[in-house]
Order: C-alpha cells, then structure tokens, then sequence
C-alpha cells in the first residue's frame, strides 16, 4: 500500500525505535533500567516527558537527557507511575487486620517492605493498621521507590487535603479501629501524618529491575506496579520477593496481577486469593493455604 497509510507504518516502526533507543540510552547514561517496562504504559509516559521538555521526538528527548544530567529527575517522575491512595482497596486491608495478622503476632518481632511505595499512602496505610492491632512496636518498615522525588514526598507524609474524604471512607471500610482524623493535622494546605508513623521506617531507594533482595521480611505488599512490567521483569521482582521473604511470610499484590504464569508460582500458595494474598510456602504445603495459586 502506498500513500498515507505506509507514512503512518514507518512513523510507527521508527517511534518504537526511538523509545527502544531512549530507554537504552538511560540505562547506560543513568543505570535507571527501563528496558522491561510495559511498552503501551512506557510510550505514554516517554510522550509525557517529550511534551514536558518541549522536544519534537524521543530522539530529541534522548539528545538532551544524554547533555543534561539536570534533567534527571523530572525524567524519573515523568516515567514513573504514581498512582496510589491510602487504603486503596479497602478489602485487602480488612483481610490483612483479620486474616493475616493473628499469623504475624506469633512472630517476636516483624519486618514489612513496601516495594514501589511511591508517596507512601500505602506505607502509612499499613503504618496505621499495625498500630491499630498493636504490632507497630515490634515492627520495622522498609519504604522502597525507584523514583527520588516520590520518595521524599514519602517522607513528607503530606497530602492534599481534599484527598482526605476518600481515604476516610477507605480506612473506615477496611476496619479502621479509630478516626483516620486521630493521625493527622491539616497544615500547610494540606493534611500532615504524624511523623510517628514513619518513626520505625527506613526509605531507601531500590529498584526491581536491577537491584537485589532486601532483607528479610514477614510481609512484602508490593501492589500495581508488576502490571507496568513485561512478564521477564515481573519475574525477577517475584524472585526477589521469593527470597526476601521468610518461610511463611505474605505477598499482597494488586489486584489485577497474579502469579499464576510465573517461573515463581510454586513457592507461593494462594492465602486470600480475591484480595491477592500469597504465603510463601514451607518445605512442605501450608495448611491453611485456602486455595492454588491464582
């Protein structure tokens, strides 16, 4: 076919190459790994950062990134989703407070690793339920993100006030033992968490395309952010977690993944699989695993 319709295929082939380009070129330059990124969601976000810089094309794009250090990390924000709300899938909280903390406080102490934390709404999330079912003593926070400028909002525990009712409803939903109200004060336009909540928290940056395992933890909640990730990628993050985790420790993903095609899958078993709750197996099948990985 001649014409319009082949200027559209070749403008297509060569943006996949400018993109194929671009990610690379980050790498090398910045060791930020891209490479397997969901393409539909990386495409959009890279035409995000061209629009923020002003450029014509990714090359473009890649030409500055390569001369201008400085842009770091407006990129980094620009490539990264950040997308969360306290309490997010109300659920998932009321099934961790119910089902997966009477196996926690059997443990003397306790390590937890929010893993793409981005701003924090789920670390305080989590912060907040803990020390609601009296575990946040015994407890230490691992608060990880690729993305430097999220994770010091992270740190801040600031968010905009009119946010406040959703994450009121959320909380309450997911049956919040106290006034969501109890842990915050409005300040500086917008609501201030109590810097208490983050007083057993370390933020560290990690990413899952190319660091290692973190610690030791009883519970990994690492949740939408494997959908932006290529099924290769998706497999080294549930490795890492797979071995980060203790024997018996819990995985919350989102709730539109799953480990059901992973290279991974049989180290878990599925603990509450509507709200995506895995238990890392022992050497031999948990009891109360309720189902098969899902």
């Amino acid at each position: 076919m001649t014409g319009p319709a082949s200027v559209t295929g070749h403008t297509s082939v060569s943006e996949k190459i400018e993109l194929d380009l671009l990610v690379e070129a980050i790498h090398r330059r910045y060791h930020y790994d891209f490479r397997s990124y969901s393409r539909a969601s990386l495409a959009r976000r890279a035409d995000l950062l061209r629009q923020r810089l002003h450029c014509e094309t990714l090359s473009h794009v890649q030409a500055r990134l390569l001369r201008e250090p400085e842009l770091l990390p407006l990129m980094i924000d620009c490539l990264t989703v950040q997308v969360s709300e306290m309490f997010r899938d109300p659920d998932y909280f009321r099934t961790l407070r119910e089902e997966v903390i009477p196996h926690l406080r059997t443990f003397p102490s306790l390590k937890v690793w929010v893993a793409g934390c981005s701003a924090g709404e789920e670390l305080y999330s989590l912060a907040i339920l803990f020390r609601e079912e009296g575990l946040e003593s015994r407890t230490l926070f691992y608060a990880t993100e690729i993305n430097p400028v999220a994770l010091a909002r992270a740190e801040l525990g600031i968010y905009d006030l009119d946010r406040i009712p959703l994450f009121t409803e959320n909380h309450r939903k997911s049956g919040g033992r106290s006034s969501l109200s109890d842990y915050y004060t409005a300040a500086y336009g917008g609501a201030v968490f109590d810097k208490s909540l983050r007083a057993r928290t370390v933020f560290a940056e990690h990413s899952l395309a190319s660091d290692e395992v973190f610690s030791e933890m009883h519970l990994i909640s690492c949740r939408n952010v494997l959908i932006y990730f290529d099924s290769n990628l998706q497999d080294r993050a549930l490795r890492l977690f797979r071995e980060s985790l203790t024997r018996g420790g819990f995985l919350g993903l989102g709730m539109n993944e799953s480990l059901r095609f992973s290279a991974h899958a049989d180290a878990f078993a599925a603990f509450a699989p509507d709200e995506r709750i895995f238990r890392r197996l022992a050497t031999a099948p948990l009891r109360e695993a309720r189902h098969d990985v899902a």
